[in-house]
């Protein structure tokens, strides 16, 4: 990843001076890797010399002596020893530490060492994806935190990122719905606040209930209701009037659960079903008369040779059915075709439930037969696991439904308040304070028990340990960062201040090559699209820190003026770093718990 602004990380630079040494001691090798990793017996361990002495056909040990006599001296490495078959053991030098963070520390674009590719495309990411005229609930939200982590990561790491939310706002419930307003005007229209987000909600899910009720029950009114979508997808002024009135009316309800979320969702992001309905019958043209679908009984499909039901027969994606209605493939190939062509996207990286993988490949694999995606252009599902309770099985409420995704925020909230009023007297916290720090502490547990997982694995939703100061929780980050805070408040007149000439102990050490490694990380979990990789990089942080504060007393009247600059440089640099890295998974860090 070409880097641009920001300072070679020691890793990199010390990877460099390694493989121009085996070119120099070996050139008839060629190009070289010599597999640098971090190592518990020095700071960095080279393997690569193994491979190439088998290659090569020589001794690795005498090989390794000579790469080590063509490493140039300098001020970078401590310390080399050939170790084992050929290993390089390789420890760096304090004043290599000191000084590479002390220059990330000052760059003016406050990059933390995070370089910008220079090569970044534009991805367009969809998330985030709530249905029209219901409520969101625990399934919706692995969707939102973690494609709302990654518009961020990709972002900040150059990346050109295109917000979509394919919100469900279309379809055969619609006509119901809108026959109902039709036959009971004003049905939509709610008391109080017009932009309260749970009075919205409250009025949708009235109307749906009462409509939902006479279709079962009225002949009549499900035939009025089956003619009106054929009237909302012919476009019908009327009828499209109506329709836009849930929409609106859900958008109020969807800003006020992704503000509860601390999430940015803009309007003009919020593209649904509906703002693909001009494209599907010319999406459906295409395949047809490229060959790439087919007709089957009547429907529109695309067969797969590897795609098997249980009996043996091929399952084909339908495009469009019998009945001439469009399947739910017409939209997102048709999304594709939009995505690709006008927003002019190289990666389409879509945020969606584990369990529609197969319902992906077979619409990635059509649209690659179709040749909207090719080498230039690809499509990855960052497919998540399922949200469990306690006992294991998908997380529910005691009557087997659903949990609310507003009730889960809201006792989240609740029980990081409490957290924190326990503490509030012995900081000096306002009850402003209080109610604000409980909410991002709150929130952020949730975004961070969710994101600290591996995106496609399931995982346990339990807010005893999600709030808890102890573990890898978000909490314990906060409270690091705001310990970090409390301690630059109290230095005084003492600035934090780089030493290069200090030797260090071996707690600022690791907390050094620890800080050394944000940049290399976050290129990572971007090219992965691994938020997990973030998570864990900050709680060995938060870790290190803490060894550090039982071994390094910081404003200690024993230390020389230098050492407690150092030591207010590593710590403050510490505090940037986690704030960095929990602002790109959307957790906020409070300066004060």
């Amino acid at each position: 990843m070409p880097e641009h602004g920001s300072v070679p990380s020691l890793a990199s630079t010390l990877q460099q001076q390694l493989a121009d040494a085996l070119t120099a001691a070996l050139p008839e090798a060629g190009t070289a890797d010599p597999l640098l990793r971090r190592s518990d017996r020095a700071d960095f361990q080279a393997n690569g010399i193994l491979a190439l002495a088998k290659k090569l056909k020589g001794n690795p040990r005498e090989l390794a002596a000579q790469v080590t006599a063509a490493l140039p001296a300098g001020e970078l490495i401590k310390d080399i020893e050939v170790s084992g078959p050929g290993f390089l053991n390789i420890t760096l030098t304090d004043r290599a530490i000191v000084e590479t963070l002390a220059a990330r520390a000052a760059d003016p674009e406050g990059r933390l060492g995070v370089p910008v590719d220079a090569a970044a495309g534009t991805t367009v990411i969809d998330y985030a994806q709530p249905n029209v005229a219901k409520e969101m609930h625990v399934g919706h939200l692995r969707s939102a935190v973690i494609g709302d982590a990654m518009v961020k990561i990709l972002e900040f790491t150059g990346e050109s990122v295109v917000r979509r939310h394919h919100i469900g706002d279309w379809g055969t419930q619609f006509g119901m719905l809108i026959q109902y307003l039709i036959e009971h005007p004003g049905a939509l229209k709610h008391e109080g606040d017009a932009s309260d987000g749970e009075a919205a909600m409250s009025t949708l899910n009235r109307v749906y209930k009462a409509s939902r009720a006479l279709f079962d029950s009225d002949e009549e009114f499900k035939a009025r209701s089956r003619d009106r979508v054929v009237a909302l997808q012919a476009g019908d002024p009327q009828t499209l009037e109506l329709w836009q009135g849930f929409v609106d009316e859900s958008k109020i309800y969807f800003h006020s659960v992704f503000d509860k979320l601390d999430m940015e969702v803009r309007d003009p992001d919020i593209v649904g079903e509906s703002g693909y309905n001009d494209m599907l019958e010319e999406t459906c043209r295409i395949l047809e008369e490229t060959g790439v679908a087919v007709r089957s009984e009547g429907a529109l499909c695309v067969f797969f040779d590897d795609v098997l039901g249980p009996d043996g027969n091929k399952v084909p994606l339908i495009v469009k059915k019998t009945n001439g209605g469009y399947g739910y493939a017409a939209t997102d190939l048709s999304a594709i075709r939009n995505r690709v062509q006008d927003l002019k996207a190289d990666t389409l990286l879509y945020v969606v439930d584990a369990r529609q993988s197969l319902h992906f490949r077979m619409v990635f694999e059509t649209a690659r037969r179709a040749g909207w995606l090719n080498e230039d252009v690809q499509a990855v599902q960052l497919a998540f696991g399922t949200v469990l309770g306690k006992d294991g099985k998908p997380f529910k409420t005691r009557e087997g439904e659903s949990v609310r995704l507003e009730d889960l925020l809201d006792e989240a909230v609740s029980r990081a308040t409490a957290v924190v009023r326990e503490k509030a007297e012995k900081v000096g916290l306002s009850e402003d304070e209080i109610v604000e720090n409980g909410r991002y502490v709150g929130v952020g547990a949730v975004k961070y028990a969710d994101l600290s997982t591996s995106a496609v694995r399931d995982y346990k939703f339990d807010l005893d340990q999600m709030v808890s100061l102890n573990g890898d929780t978000s909490v314990y980050l906060q409270y690091a960062y705001a310990r970090i805070r409390s301690i630059l408040r109290k230095a005084g007149d003492a600035v934090p201040a780089a030493h290069p000439e200090l030797a260090l102990a071996p707690a600022e050490r690791a907390l050094g090559l620890h800080l050394d490694q944000f940049g290399e990380v976050l290129s990572e979990v971007a090219l992965g699209y691994e938020p997990h990789k973030l998570a864990a990089y900050l709680y060995q942080l938060a870790s290190h820190l803490t060894t550090f504060y039982d071994q390094c007393q910081v404003l200690s009247p024993d230390n020389a003026p230098e050492v407690v600059e150092n030591r207010l440089f590593l710590v403050d640099l510490t505090a940037r770093t986690l704030y960095r890295g929990m602002a790109l998974l959307g957790i906020r860090t409070p300066e004060r718990l």
